[in-house]
């Protein structure tokens, strides 16, 4: 399964950076030099002469943002082609974090999500990033969707190996 980590935006100077929208919470790891990135060209202005990998050679930080140079690409115009492709990794490349309470966004997309009494919730069809906290985004019985704040006091127990979420909701949470 392959995972964004960045979307390519515009060109920065005349010797082929670009800047790059992060969607990684590690983006020092996922942007360094030597790393190779997975393209998905389908926003991409010219999808056909866009490569199936690009390696990054070199990269710096310029106000909070990535500016990142591709082996191969030196040139302003021709990175232009590559506005709005997004970048990927392979989630079987990724390892698992240390902390047990810390987990990787596909790890947990089609979990079974019940209520600590074995109710059937629904399903994680996603997670949102928020900056108070991230959201389970369920998919209800009935086709219905539900955002379940993603904190210890709701969410008690994840078991990615059991393929269950217990969610403990207030409520009239599900309800909203």
């Amino acid at each position: 399964m392959l995972l964004v980590v960045g979307r390519i935006g515009r060109p920065h100077g005349v010797r082929g950076e670009v800047t790059v929208e992060v969607r990684t919470d590690e983006p020092e790891q996922r942007f360094a030099a030597g790393s190779v990135l997975v393209t998905d060209p389908a926003a991409a202005s010219v999808a056909s002469v866009v490569p199936a990998t690009l390696t990054i050679e070199d990269v710096r930080w310029h106000q909070g943002r990535p500016l990142v140079l591709f082996d191969g690409y030196y040139d302003r115009d021709i990175v232009e082609n590559l506005r709005n492709v997004l970048l990927c990794v392979d989630s079987d490349d990724l390892e698992s974090p240390d902390d047990p309470d810390e987990f990787l966004d596909h790890e947990l997309v089609g979990l079974s999500v019940v209520s600590p009494g074995g109710e059937v919730l629904g399903t994680v069809a996603r997670i949102d990033h928020t900056p108070s906290s991230d959201l389970l985004v369920l998919t209800r019985p009935g086709g219905r969707t539900a955002l379940v704040p993603f904190v210890k006091a709701i969410v008690p127990e994840v078991d990615v190996a059991g393929g269950t979420v217990v969610v403990d909701a207030p409520e009239g949470l599900l309800d909203l």
